[in-house]
């Protein structure tokens, strides 16, 4: 019986952990924002983000990688590509990616929503992030062409997995630019691009 027990405890801890992870994550952010804010992207010091939240400098730059990851929001791009391969195998593939980012940004509470918002919002107001912008943008077209092999209808040829992977990243960037979680506008470009692909 015991035995039985330890998996269960072991996710349950894993789960506390996650949460926590996530909390930090967005406390860090917050106060990270609330800088920028005041004082501007440029004269805000990782140092002073880490007082402000109570953390050191090397826990920011674990989670974050660089300054400029604070303003991403990188933990939705897994979930949304995870949620992408596992959509009913009936849906298109396009409709599997709408379908993927309305079962992703649908769980998000008020306070997650608000935290990704604001992330955006700020990173294509600030010059200095254009190169993360478009290095996310890249990334995610690969993990994209690399879901697609993954999903039955998905195009078997590798060429053409990126072309139609380039196809949705293109739509999430001129939808989303200057427009942070554009979901309705989002949800219709992605419908055009779905009824031009078919």
């Amino acid at each position: 019986m015991e035995e039985q027990l330890r998996p269960s405890a072991a996710n349950g801890g894993q789960g506390l952990r996650e949460r926590k992870k996530k909390l930090t994550r967005m406390a860090i952010r917050r106060e990270a924002f609330r800088l920028f804010d005041e004082q501007g992207y440029a004269n805000t010091t990782v140092e002073q983000i880490a007082d402000a939240a109570e953390v050191s400098p090397r826990t920011i730059y674990r989670y974050f990688g660089v300054k400029e990851g604070l303003l991403a929001s990188a933990d939705k791009i897994s979930p949304i590509i995870d949620a992408f391969v596992e959509a009913p195998a009936e849906l298109p593939y396009v409709e599997a990616y709408r379908h993927a980012i309305a079962t992703v940004y649908d769980a998000l509470s008020p306070e997650e929503r608000a935290d990704a918002i604001t992330g955006e919002q700020l990173m294509y107001a600030t010059p200095e992030t254009r190169g993360l912008l478009y290095s996310a943008y890249i990334t995610l077209a690969d993990l994209i062409a690399n879901a697609l092999s993954r999903r039955p209808d998905g195009p078997t040829d590798e060429l053409e997995r990126r072309v139609v992977a380039g196809a949705i990243t293109g739509v999430l960037m001129t939808t989303s630019h200057n427009t942070p979680v554009p979901a309705a506008e989002l949800d219709r470009a992605l419908s055009a691009l779905a009824v031009r692909l078919s």
